[in-house]
């Protein structure tokens, strides 16, 4: 099954992502969810849980299995990086190198062989 790893910033777009969850799950993709803490103004974590089927990852600290580090981890089982919506915040930090949240460490963690949308 394809893995998209669905990355959601903070933006008044960033309700859309339920939607865009939901009609991948709908084409039986295999989601996971990131978001920053900025996003979590716009769109609960526990919206996209529920549609996603999956702990939604906010905190590039927590570490819920102890033999990997959860953001590497995410990045390698990515089939496709989508980041919905794309805020110039974001971009900014990506085109930098700023890995200060779950988003942005994991899209600069990605194989190079990993199809990005951003």
């Amino acid at each position: 099954m394809t893995q998209i790893t669905l990355a959601v910033s903070g933006s008044i777009s960033a309700y859309k992502a339920a939607d865009i969850t939901s009609r991948l799950k709908k084409e039986n993709f295999d989601v996971a969810v990131l978001m920053t803490q900025a996003a979590t103004e716009f769109i609960t974590p526990l919206t996209l849980q529920v549609l996603s089927q999956k702990p939604v990852g906010l905190d590039i600290m927590q570490e819920p299995d102890p033999s990997k580090v959860n953001h590497i981890a995410i990045a390698k089982e990515s089939d496709l990086f989508l980041l919905a919506p794309a805020t110039a915040n974001t971009i900014a930090k990506l085109a930098n190198g700023l890995a200060d949240n779950m988003v942005t460490a994991t899209a600069l963690a990605l194989p190079i062989q990993t199809k990005k949308i951003l």
